[in-house]
């Protein structure tokens, strides 16, 4: 019988493929992340392994499982720089991912962050759950409008474009910019460009070399004082520092963050930088998406076990 590491706890029916395939599951109890000595043990002894985000499957975990009988990892996310996949392909691994059954979650998580963050919703909600609110003021919890604003858009796979679906309910000027000219109306080739012209800017790009701190003091330096930037994608996306100075001084309006770099730490500075909403990385986290998410992952893991071609595979 086949074996699959699941992790950490999946939300109620995620595993259903593995049960349905017969399968045997190894998995905790509890929700404690896997140290990495743990996971190139069970990694031996396994032929898949069902990942999140916080799992780091990197080359050792990847050869460890290579000696014994790993053929197969699913990460139940849609990023997957947590895992090797370099070192997977070189050992002949398969590596699925979770594409398209979040994007519609977390484009809503990211418009969300649009409105707080442009109406400072998160200050005004402080205010008043700690009495600083003395009553309605003409010049009070002054902000910006979201309807009519440029919006600008880095990165533009299936999250970013579900995001442009929004906009347009808010009759918002859409720009985008991705690493290729996508043909579509709104397509700026360079990114200070984007920046300069955008009132509110959203990131959904991969983590990867090439987009580590992509947005820098010289790259927060060309957009609005009345800007916002928004961050759904992942945390060192953004030059945490940098962005604190520019919220400090003013440079910028504001920001909404649901990622960050180092997480669960979150840098200091964030915590306390004015005009800002934090979450803790909720992005795809509804019922619904998450079941899907963790159901998909599994199937890859048993289309791959049943020697079938996944359509998630990396």
């Amino acid at each position: 019988m086949a074996r699959v590491l699941v992790t950490r706890p999946l939300v109620p029916g995620g595993t259903d493929p593995l049960v349905h395939a017969g399968i045997e599951i190894v998995a905790r109890g509890d929700d404690e992340p896997l140290t990495p000595d743990d996971l190139q043990a069970q990694a031996a002894d396994v032929d898949g392994i069902v990942c999140h985000l916080t799992d780091r499957i990197d080359a050792s975990v990847l050869e460890a499982g290579h000696a014994g009988r790993l053929r197969v990892v699913g990460n139940a996310a849609v990023g997957y720089d947590n895992i090797d996949v370099a070192a997977a392909h070189k050992l002949g691994i398969a590596i699925c991912n979770t594409p398209g059954v979040l994007d519609a979650t977390t484009a809503d998580l990211a418009f969300l962050l649009i409105l707080t963050a442009t109406r400072n919703t998160s200050t005004a909600e402080d205010d008043l759950r700690h009495g600083r609110w003395n009553g309605w003021g003409f010049g009070a919890h002054l902000s910006h409008d979201v309807h009519g604003a440029t919006l600008g858009i880095v990165g533009y796979g299936r999250i970013g474009r579900a995001v442009a679906q929004r906009a347009a309910g808010f009759d918002m000027e859409v720009l985008h910019t991705a690493r290729t000219d996508t043909g579509v109306p709104g397509y700026v080739a360079e990114l200070g460009t984007l920046l300069a012209r955008s009132d509110i800017v959203t990131l959904h790009v991969p983590l990867t070399e090439a987009t580590r701190h992509l947005i820098g003091a010289a790259e927060l330096a060309l957009m609005k004082p009345t800007a916002v930037i928004v961050n759904t994608a992942r945390g060192p996306v953004i030059d945490e520092d940098a962005l604190a100075d520019a919220l400090e001084a003013g440079s910028i309006y504001g920001a909404g963050l649901d990622v960050f770099d180092g997480e669960p730490t979150v840098n200091p500075r964030l915590l306390q930088a004015p005009r800002t909403t934090l979450l803790p990385h909720i992005g795809s986290a509804t019922i619904e998406t998450r079941t899907a998410m963790g159901r998909l992952a599994c199937q890859g893991v048993c289309d791959v076990l049943a020697g079938r071609t996944p359509p998630n595979l990396v």
